[in-house]
């Protein structure tokens, strides 16, 4: 400011002159000497002085505080989670955060829960809440379902849940997660858990982490039932999980073909409608085949699920086939469809490669 004013000139008409000091109104020194100070003056300045020193060193020293501090403690998370065996689903409960850190400049928070599978975190499995805005405390009270969940999951499956800050002008912040085994998860009972946040995401587990070979192109939940009086096979496609991304956006467009052989003039091909961007499509259609019940047992239902691409041939993601030749739990869903008549039977199955029809 000094040197402003001292080189600062008023512009005007007339002869140029210097625009008067703010010291000339506040003048901060004496033009004629002081008398020396008495002994009594000079104790109490010592006195002034060496209290600004003390308060001086305070300031300077870190304030003591707990482990938990700006850089440790990230917040609580506050869940519930529930396996639900005979429909194969895995329920998550998204309560609650609390103490949430700060990431914004407003000293607040826009967060949200995203949920992954480990091992094999992507896309397919990654669920997530809603965006709460400008909260350190927030409150959900959502429920995040995981189909296609069975009970060899749950004993090698991890549940990792994000809490991360939404960025509309840039890439979103992580603010913590935290990790739970679902093996220690009894079937049938709600488990509430609450946890504090960690730093952990940057080892990047989930993208080193090998995928099981019988998971990576996904599952589908099919129901047939056998219908005696109008001697019809009734063939659901109900939903598929966790489906391989086939588009460079990391999703795909999947829509299912089913075929019921030997087909004798190509009339029992159906498909579904195609559900756009997404690896956990939701169908729930119903295909009618016409049969005689003791037929059936020397019919095959081919199940494929393709990537639909406009322009383009479509691109297989996976298949299944179900009949009197195949094993394991697809024979065993197809011997209940045929000996329980009347009664519809759902069961999940693991898309393969084999599955793939000879045509598209």
């Amino acid at each position: 400011i000094s040197m402003q004013e001292h080189f600062a000139i008023n512009v005007c008409p007339g002869p140029i002159l210097p625009i008067p000091q703010i010291s000339d109104f506040f003048p901060r020194f004496h033009d004629f000497p002081c008398p020396p100070a008495t002994a009594q003056q000079r104790d109490k300045q010592a006195q002034r002085d060496a209290g600004k020193d003390r308060q001086r060193d305070a300031e300077d020293e870190p304030e003591l505080v707990d482990s938990d501090d700006d850089e440790t403690y990230l917040g609580t998370l506050e869940f519930s989670l529930l396996f639900d065996q005979e429909n194969n689903c895995l329920h998550c409960t998204v309560h609650r955060a609390k103490g949430l850190k700060a990431m914004d400049s407003n000293g607040l928070a826009d967060p949200y829960v995203k949920l992954h599978l480990l091992p094999g975190a992507s896309k397919a499995n990654k669920l997530r809440t809603k965006t709460l805005k400008n909260t350190l405390n927030p409150v959900w009270n959502e429920t995040l379902v995981y189909h296609g969940i069975t009970a060899a999951d749950m004993t090698t499956k991890t549940l990792r849940l994000c809490v991360c800050d939404m960025d509309r002008l840039g890439r979103n912040e992580f603010i913590g997660e935290v990790r739970v085994a679902l093996k220690k998860l009894h079937e049938g009972e709600t488990k509430r858990y609450n946890m504090g946040l960690e730093r952990q995401a940057q080892n990047r587990e989930a993208h080193n982490a090998v995928v099981e070979p019988g998971t990576l192109r996904g599952r589908i939940l099919v129901s047939l039932l056998y219908n005696q009086e109008k001697s019809s096979l009734f063939v659901g496609i109900i939903r598929c999980a966790h489906l391989a991304a086939m588009d460079s956006n990391g999703y795909s467009d999947p829509f299912v073909k089913i075929v019921l052989q030997p087909d004798v003039g190509k009339k029992s091909k159906y498909k579904t409608s195609v559900k756009k961007k997404t690896l956990n499509p939701e169908f729930n259609e119903e295909f009618v085949y016409e049969v005689p019940h003791d037929q059936l047992a020397k019919k095959t239902l081919e199940i494929s699920v393709w990537d639909y691409d406009l322009g383009m041939s479509n691109d297989f993601i996976g298949g299944v086939e179900l009949g009197i030749n195949a094993k394991g739990q697809r024979l065993k869903h197809w011997f209940e469809c045929l000996k329980y008549t009347g009664k519809r039977v759902e069961c999940w199955h693991t898309l393969t490669q084999q599955g793939q029809p000879s045509s598209d």
